[in-house]
This record gives structure tokens, C-alpha cells and sequence, in this order.
């Protein structure tokens, strides 16, 4: 039976055989580049060039060009995906980053600060032009990032993010919206309405994009009551807000 499964898996990949016979032949006797261990990547000929789709794929891009459109004195981002929107917001500008993780790497144009955003710093109050905090905010007390349990982390955070805040100033800000869960310790998923609820006493709605359950972006969704108490038919999608403070 092993045979057999090897022989299939060889016939499987016929083409990683064909291609290296070739090659030999190829290099002949030429020496300048000897063959090492081999190394067979057998399923990237089959698959698409890349993927441009899912949360933070578009978060990261959509919010980057509102940060570089707005340009803000000074921006802050709290918790984001440093390898994707962090790293977009450097290519251009200066941004501060908070997290209460450890982060080592020393990048140019990237100010980062270790800090637990539930006990903020007096220094930090009105402080910044604009904010942003995508797939963050549902994380907040539930402990995956070694945070203390807390099951109100975030309002907390978003009433201390608000504090943070200059007056008029912007925040950005996206988290899964469907039907409203906690997932414990990965997340929770909030319902539009409750979203804009929360947000409603400090701030004013300037856009509303959201990614679908599919991956797709719609961007510039206008919040009809109907679309809104459906979470625009999404069980896990994503949110993203550009708000203005009060």
C-alpha cells in the first residue's frame, strides 16, 4: 500500500520530476551552480498570483489613503497590523504606535510605545490629531494578548482612546460586525447598531465601509436602518469607521 502511494505521488507530481530532469540536462557540466538538498514547492504553479481580499487586506490599504489624504499633524495607531497598515503609514509619514505587547524591531518613521491602554498616561490626554485602531477594539479583556480580563475592555478603550483625542480630530476604526458574540479568548463580533450606539454621544460619522463575509470590499455604504439592523447581511465581516470627534 505504501508503494502504491508513492507511486501515485509521484505520478501526482510528474512535473517536479520532468522539470529537474531538464535542468539537469541544462547544467550539463557546468559547475557555477551546484545542486543542493532538494527543496519541491508543488502547489504554487496552481494557485493565483496573490490575494487581494479579507479584512485587513483592505482595511489596511483603505485607511492608509484616508490617513494620507487627511494629513495629520501627529497620528497614533493603537494595536494595528504592523507587517500591513503600520508599515503602509510608514512609507509617507511618521506614526506613533501603541501596544501592550513588546515590540523590538527599530523601523524609520515608526515611534513605538509599550503601554496597556486601560491605564493611560496624563501626558497623552488631547494629544492627537488623529487615531486609528483597526481589528483591535473586539480583543479588549478577553486576555488573548495577556490584557486582565474585563468584560467592559472596550468601552474602556474607546472612552480612553476618546480622551487621547483633539477635539475635531479623527478616528479610524474597524472590528468584525455581525450578529453580536463573544468567541472567548479570540474576539468579539459586534452588531452595527450597538457600534453606533456606542460611538453616537462623542463622535460623528464621516464614512462607513464594511468587507463581507465573502472578503469583498463596499466602501462609502450609506447606514439605511434596514442594512443596518441586518449588519449588512454579515455573520463575520468587518466595520470600518472614519469618525469625527465631537
Amino acid at each position: 500500500m505504501r508503494l502504491k502511494f508513492r507511486f501515485l505521488q509521484k505520478f501526482k507530481n510528474k512535473f517536479y520530476y520532468d522539470d529537474l530532469k531538464e535542468l539537469i540536462k541544462q547544467k550539463g557540466s557546468d559547475t557555477s551552480f551546484p545542486f543542493g538538498n532538494k527543496f519541491p514547492i508543488l502547489n504554487e504553479r496552481f494557485e493565483s498570483s496573490g490575494i487581494l481580499s479579507g479584512h485587513y487586506f483592505h482595511q489596511d490599504l483603505l485607511v492608509a489613503r484616508k490617513i494620507f489624504e487627511n494629513n495629520p499633524g501627529n497620528h497614533l495607531d493603537i494595536g494595528s497590523r504592523t507587517d500591513g497598515f503600520v508599515a503602509h503609514i510608514a512609507v509617507f509619514r511618521k506614526i506613533e504606535v501603541m501596544d501592550i505587547r513588546e515590540l523590538d524591531s527599530k523601523v524609520k518613521n515608526i515611534e513605538f510605545t509599550q503601554a496597556d491602554l486601560m491605564q493611560l498616561p496624563d501626558n497623552m490626554l488631547n494629544k492627537y490629531d488623529s487615531i486609528s485602531t483597526l481589528h483591535v477594539i473586539e480583543h479588549f479583556g478577553l486576555g488573548r494578548y495577556g490584557d486582565p480580563i474585563d468584560y467592559y475592555g472596550h468601552v474602556k478603550a474607546i472612552d480612553n482612546i476618546t480622551k487621547m483625542l483633539k477635539s475635531g480630530g479623527k478616528l479610524y476604526f474597524s472590528t468584525p460586525i455581525g450578529p453580536q458574540r463573544i468567541e472567548f479568548n479570540a474576539h468579539r463580533v459586534f452588531s452595527i447598531e450597538y457600534l453606533l450606539n456606542m460611538f453616537n454621544e462623542s463622535y460623528a460619522v464621516d464614512s462607513f465601509s464594511y468587507v463581507d463575509d465573502k472578503g469583498d470590499l463596499y466602501e462609502n455604504v450609506a447606514l439605511e436602518s434596514n442594512k443596518v439592523r441586518s449588519n449588512f447581511d454579515c455573520h463575520y465581516g468587518c466595520g470600518i469607521f472614519e469618525f469625527t470627534k465631537k
